[in-house]
Parts: structure tokens; C-alpha cells; sequence
């Protein structure tokens, strides 16, 4: 098995014309632009989903490929360009399919797309034989005239291989890295779309969530990353970590975009293929809350104005860091900006930490995801043909891994699939390994219903609890710690997350650029401070499908501090650049040393 002429594909994949467009210098004459003004150009003829097309691939193949080597794009689509004459073809004979006509969207290559490109979760177990089927994303979003540009690297096997992970890296992409800093990481297992739609490489990109996996990557790389309602958006031919809590998001630049985007792909009716798309998830279960009319379009609730009059309940729970490790005192400052930007803009914020209010623990998430990704993943498995796993189970893939050490892990093992190897099927098995202090049957041992339970509960005690106790329209506190700097030894360097708020109950979230830290030489001298270099995101966080809402309080906040637009990508190679600053050099003046007893020699040589 040859796998040394990977990055070979990705060139190998681009039709002949692409070669003269690619150029040292990138082109930028889209860079910014959102979909409705794009559409607009295509409307009056100034601009073809053809030539959009390929200023995206020229613009990937100059800084992704080339230059500061983004490394976001881990394939193209040979057929990209195709499919934009086919839309551009349909616009001339009057036919808009919807929004994301004619728009180029890159996908996380999770996602399965039946056609030339490969589907692998990053890694050489998945390669081979493409998908024989599209996702049902993949689906809708051709039904709805968008032209899939390519596939996005991701932290291998949705950064659910090992403990030791780096996030953004896999066997098959490499290492993605940061627009904001080279040197800089991506973040989470959508690491490569949140870095793509940064760095403006497509309009759009989707990854996919379980815990944290598109809105640390839109925190990481300053774009807003929406993780919808486990179920809105159907994982029927998406490469699983969890039935319960995956969810297929967006990465955009604005919050218009991701409501585009999320009118498209999600799935109003039920699709055979993913049974959560016609109930509701944990946190509903079990409530009696029945799956409520599903909009057609998410754009009707964008408000500029959308937080005037709205009660956000703030949280600053976790954001302190852990027993060793401590939020520097920029980021926290950074985040109390964000809380100043609600009040400026019309809301009343509550302070649920000052209330006395506590979130109930998800401590049986992690059963769940080990429980539920031995057997999702097998099922998975059994719809590829053509690959290493085909037909196979999770201990094929950790075989294969055994066989590829060098390849597929170079730098980290695979403890978490050994671990989720040793579940036992039966869901009421008692397991000693996992303990829990939120039920009392659960103190000296866990079954996987247990688990659910107390998922559930992290749902209706925790986000639930607290918009019904303090009448909300939402929770919001920082999303993570802002990007730190790759390391392949030690790996991630996470101080604080808080997207679990929403994971086990499987609620959305809207992450959105918040504030840019600064680095001050003291509080008495504020002038003489230099920005950071990365943002700090933030979070806005609801119940099950209160899509809408969150929609309107996220794009609200991004009208009042357009924080992204007035900081935007620079590719520098270390993050911040100015540290390499100093005193200006004077060469001293050579000289002969005078005759006599020479002086002593350097020390620790």
C-alpha cells in the first residue's frame, strides 16, 4: 500500500486550467464577501459560479498548498468546476436552486460524497474507494445548486483516537494550521473547515460537532461556528463518534452565512437514514417536548438589533482554568469586554454565577461517546466498500493502525479505541470504570442507561434550569481559551471549554467572534499594550432548536462589534509576530585585542 503520493493527489485532482491560475500571489477580490452579495453579483452577470470557483482554488493552491501553507484542504473536487457551469447554466435558463447556488462550500472529510473524492476521517483505514453513496448533506446541499469545492483535513478520526491527540492533525492531511498564526493550532476535529473558511478558501465550510468540534475551531480561527440541535441536521452518511451527540455544523464568516447554510442542509422532514432526525434529543427526552416546526430559512431571524430588550444569562463557570493551570489574566479581561458589548447593545444580562446557579455535571459523557462509538462505528463500516475497514469493527481499525504505526501514529497512539474496544454491548452492564455523583446508583459503578440519564440531566438541569429559572433567551460565556501554539510532543493546551454545556443534551450553539486579547505592560500603562494576535470567542447557548433565537442575539452581537471584520487573518508565521521585535543592533567596532594577559573565557559553552 502506497501512501507516500498523498499530497500528490490533491494537485493530481485539479483540472489543467487550474495550474495557470495559480499564481504566488493569492488573489483577494472576494476575500470577505458573503453570500447574499455574491448572489447578488451572479444575479446581474457580473460574476459566474465558474470564476468564483476558481479564485477559491487558485486562492488554496497559493496559501494553502504554497506560501504560508495553511494546509486547511486535504482534497479537491476534479468535478468543482463542473458543477459550477451546471449552476451557472441553470441561472442563465432562470432556475436559483436556493441560497447556496452556484456557492463553493468545502466539507470536513467526514462527510461522505459520492463521487471522485475519498471520504477517510483522515486516515488511511478509510482510503480507497470513495463513498458509494452521498451523506444526506451532501445530497441536500447539491439539491440546493451549491458546488462542493473540495474536503477539509481534521484532527484524525474527529480527534477520537487517543488522549495524546494534536488537534488538526491526521495521518492522510498532516498538520492544519492557524490563518491568525502559523504557527498557531486550529483547534478541535473540524480543525481544516474552521481554518478554510478563515482564511477565505471557500464561502463556506461544514464540520461536525460532538463536543466542542465546530465551535472551537470557529473560536480558534475567529469565525462563527454553529452547531445545531443533535437531529436538525441528519449524520446518515457521516463518518460517527456518538448517535447521541454528533451533529453536522457550519464555519462561516458572518452569522448571515451560517443561516444560509443551516436552511439548506438541515433536514425539516424525517430522513430514513438517521432516525434523530424526526424526534429530539436527550435533553428532550423523556419531557413530553415534541420536535416543533422546523423554519424553511434561518435568514428571516438575522437582527442588527437583535439583543435590544433580550435577558442573557452569563456564566463565567470554568473559565478560570484547573488545579495547576490558570486563564491568563488578558483572556479573562478580553471576555468581561464581550459581557460590556450585551449591555451596550440593549440586554439584560444576569449573572448566574453571582445568582448562585450550577450546572449539572455531564459526568456520563464520556461513556457514552466510547459505548456508542464502538458499535456506530462498525455500522459505518459496513456501508464502505473497497477501503481497509470495510466491513469490519473497530478492532479492524485498530489492527490497521498496528500495521501502519509510522503512518498512522507517528506522534500519538490509539488508547481511546482501545478503550472503547473493552465495552461490554449490554447497556445496563454495571461498568466499575466510570462513577458518578449526580445519581446514587451511580457511586460505585455506571451502566450506559445511566449515562443517557445523567446526559439528560445536564440538559434540564443545567441550560433548561436556567432559562425557565431566570426567564432567558440564553446562556453565554467564553467558548475556549484562544489558540496556542502547536505542539507535536505535548499536544493540545486547552485551559478552559465550555461546549459541553450543550453536548450530552445535544443543544445547539452559536460561536462568534468576540474580542481580541491584549498584552499590557501593567494595568497603570493601558497604552502600551500589543494585541495578541488570535481571537477570543464567545458562545450563545439555547435549548433544543432554539436555532432562531440564538440566530438573532449571535448576529445582533456581530453588528455591535463587527469583531472579525476589523481583525482579520494575516498568515503570520508566529503569533504574535512582534515578539521577534527588539532593541535595534549597532555592530561594535572590530579591533585587535592589545597586547598583554587575555581576558577570561565565555562561560558554559
Amino acid at each position: 500500500m502506497k501512501f507516500t503520493t498523498l499530497r500528490g493527489l490533491l494537485v493530481a485532482s485539479l483540472l489543467v486550467s487550474t495550474f495557470a491560475g495559480a499564481q504566488n500571489n493569492a488573489p483577494t477580490q472576494f476575500n470577505e464577501a458573503t453570500i447574499a452579495q455574491l448572489q447578488a453579483q451572479m444575479a446581474s452577470g457580473e460574476l459566474t459560479s465558474q470564476q468564483l470557483t476558481q479564485y477559491y482554488i487558485d486562492r488554496i493552491i497559493a496559501l494553502d498548498q504554497n506560501g504560508p501553507g495553511v494546509n486547511a484542504v486535504i482534497e479537491l473536487n476534479p468535478g468543482a468546476l463542473a458543477l459550477a457551469r451546471q449552476a451557472d447554466q441553470l441561472r442563465k435558463k432562470g432556475i436559483v436552486l436556493g441560497p447556496l447556488h452556484g456557492i463553493p462550500i468545502l466539507l470536513k472529510d467526514n462527510i461522505d460524497t459520492a463521487d471522485q473524492m475519498q471520504t477517510t476521517a483522515g486516515s488511511f483505514a478509510l482510503f480507497g474507494k470513495p463513498a458509494p453513496h452521498d451523506s444526506t448533506i451532501a445530497a441536500n446541499l447539491r439539491a440546493g445548486g451549491a458546488v462542493i469545492l473540495g474536503k477539509t483535513n481534521l484532527s484524525e478520526w474527529a480527534n477520537f483516537r487517543s488522549f495524546e491527540s494534536i488537534s488538526g492533525w491526521s495521518g492522510r492531511g498532516g498538520q492544519t494550521h492557524n490563518p491568525y498564526g502559523i504557527d498557531r493550532n486550529p483547534c478541535g476535529s473540524s480543525s481544516g473547515s474552521g481554518a478554510a473558511a478563515s482564511a477565505n478558501f471557500a464561502t463556506v465550510s461544514l464540520g461536525t460537532e460532538t463536543d466542542g468540534s465546530v465551535v472551537c475551531p470557529g473560536n480558534a480561527n475567529g469565525v462563527v461556528g454553529l452547531k445545531p440541535t443533535v437531529g436538525l441536521t441528519s449524520r446518515a452518511g457521516v463518518v460517527p463518534i456518538s448517535h447521541t451527540q454528533d451533529t453536522v455544523g457550519v464555519h462561516a464568516r458572518t452569522v448571515a452565512d451560517a443561516a444560509a447554510t443551516l436552511g439548506v442542509i438541515q433536514s425539516r422532514g424525517f430522513d430514513g437514514r438517521d432516525l434523530a432526525t424526526e424526534g429530539v434529543p436527550l435533553g428532550w427526552q423523556g419531557t413530553g417536548r415534541a420536535r416543533p416546526n422546523i423554519p424553511k430559512d434561518y435568514t428571516q431571524f438575522l437582527d442588527p438589533n437583535g439583543l435590544r430588550g433580550a435577558t442573557i444569562g452569563v456564566t463565567r463557570a470554568g473559565l478560570s482554568g484547573f488545579p495547576g493551570v490558570s486563564t491568563p489574566q488578558p483572556v479573562l479581561d478580553a471576555f468581561e469586554s464581550t459581557v460590556e458589548a450585551l449591555t451596550a447593545a440593549g440586554a439584560n444580562v444576569m449573572d448566574l454565577d453571582a445568582a448562585g446557579f450550577s450546572f449539572s455535571p455531564p459526568d456520563g459523557e464520556f461513556m457514552v461517546l466510547v459505548y456508542d462509538f464502538k458499535f456506530d462505528v462498525a455500522k459505518y463500516f459496513a456501508t464502505r466498500v473497497g477501503v481497509p475497514v470495510a466491513g469490519g469493527s473497530l478492532q479492524t481499525a485498530i489492527d490497521f493502525n498496528n500495521t501502519v504505526p509510522g503512518i498512522e501514529m507517528p506522534f500519538f497512539n490509539q488508547d481511546i479505541f482501545d478503550f472503547a474496544e473493552t465495552m461490554n454491548p449490554d447497556p445496563n452492564f454495571c461498568d466499575p470504570r466510570f462513577t458518578s455523583a449526580v445519581l446514587p446508583t451511580t457511586a460505585t459503578c455506571m451502566t450506559y442507561n445511566d449515562a443517557l440519564k445523567i446526559g439528560h440531566l445536564a440538559g434540564a438541569n443545567g441550560i433548561d434550569a436556567a432559562i425557565k429559572q431566570f426567564h432567558l433567551d440564553a446562556v453565554f460565556t467564553a467558548t475556549d481559551n484562544p489558540a496556542w501554539a502547536t505542539d507535536l510532543l505535548f499536544g493540545d493546551h486547552f485551559i478552559f471549554g465550555t461546549s459541553g454545556l450543550a453536548a450530552s443534551p445535544g443543544y445547539p450553539i452559536i460561536q462568534v467572534p468576540g474580542a481580541m486579547p491584549k498584552l499590557c505592560a501593567s494595568p497603570t500603562l493601558p497604552a502600551n499594550c500589543t494585541q495578541f494576535g488570535v481571537l477570543l470567542g464567545v458562545s450563545f447557548f439555547g435549548s433544543a432548536f432554539s436555532e432562531p433565537t440564538l440566530i438573532k442575539l449571535a448576529s445582533g452581537f456581530e453588528a455591535v462589534t463587527q469583531t472579525r471584520a476589523n481583525n482579520l487573518p494575516t498568515f503570520a508565521a508566529t503569533t504574535p509576530f512582534t515578539n521577534i521585535q527588539g532593541t535595534t543592533l549597532t555592530p561594535p567596532h572590530r579591533h585587535a585585542y592589545p597586547p598583554g594577559k587575555p581576558p577570561k573565557g565565555p562561560h558554559r559553552m
